[in-house]
């Protein structure tokens, strides 16, 4: 039986829409940093809700939710994926993918209406995401490619994570995204971690934050932070 993840409400992960999370279990990354352990490693924490549930959920609230937002672990890996998007269409909701990118020929753009990838650091570094995944470089700028070419508004996302994004990997991601909708830089937090060491580091300022805002900028790309902090709003 499958099973979800579920944040009923939120305001920040479908831009300008009134949403629900869904989170899908499952991932081929194993990035140290990652917030959501018990969904990569496929362990049910109770949490979870069925299906059949879900669906349930989604008929009940198709008046006040404008959109779905389905992440994970990995999303595209879900068998049912394509199905599950049909039902959320037919109850007249928008559909956004948050992706890690490494699986570009899985990427149904018809199927979206809003893309979201993480890079979760320069191709040539993705051996340090704990999974090895055959030609990470080459599929990460495939589906960066695509993404920008396929006219659906998009995002691009990097946790400023320790040890996995330094500075001058931002300019060269800036290189790689020439033409995107919007870059969101996210601060790390060391709050539940895959890796537990990560627990251990400290999150990323907002200084720092801001001083690759402006790298970002310089490349003329929108750039936005997500800074949480002690709260949603950056100081």
């Amino acid at each position: 039986m499958d099973y979800f993840g579920l944040q009923k409400t939120t305001l920040i992960d479908f831009p300008g829409i009134l949403a629900a999370t869904i989170f899908i279990p499952g991932c081929n990354l194993r990035c140290p940093y990652c917030h959501n352990p018990e969904l990569v490693t496929k362990i049910r924490p109770d949490t979870l809700i069925t299906y059949n549930e879900l669906i349930s959920f989604l008929n009940k609230r198709k008046n006040i939710v404008g959109g779905v937002c389905l992440s994970g672990g990995e999303p595209v890996l879900y068998k049912g994926l394509a199905g599950l998007i049909d039902t959320i269409h037919s109850l007249g909701m928008k559909v956004k993918i948050d992706t890690n990118g490494t699986l570009p020929d899985k990427l149904d753009f018809q199927a979206m209406d809003y893309i979201a990838m993480d890079i979760k650091t320069i191709p040539g570094k993705y051996h340090l995401l704990g999974n090895h995944i055959p030609g990470a470089a080459g599929k990460i700028n495939e589906s960066i490619s695509r993404i920008i070419s396929s006219g659906i508004p998009h995002e691009f996302r990097t946790t400023i994570a320790p040890g996995i994004v330094e500075r001058e990997d931002i300019k060269e991601i800036c290189s790689l995204i020439k033409g995107a909708d919007s870059y969101v830089l996210s601060q790390f937090r060391p709050l539940h971690t895959l890796d537990p060491g990560y627990e251990q580091m400290s999150p990323t300022s907002w200084e720092m934050l801001k001083e690759l805002k402006e790298i970002v900028e310089k490349a003329n790309i929108p750039c936005k932070i997500r800074y949480v902090g002690k709260s949603q709003q950056a100081p």
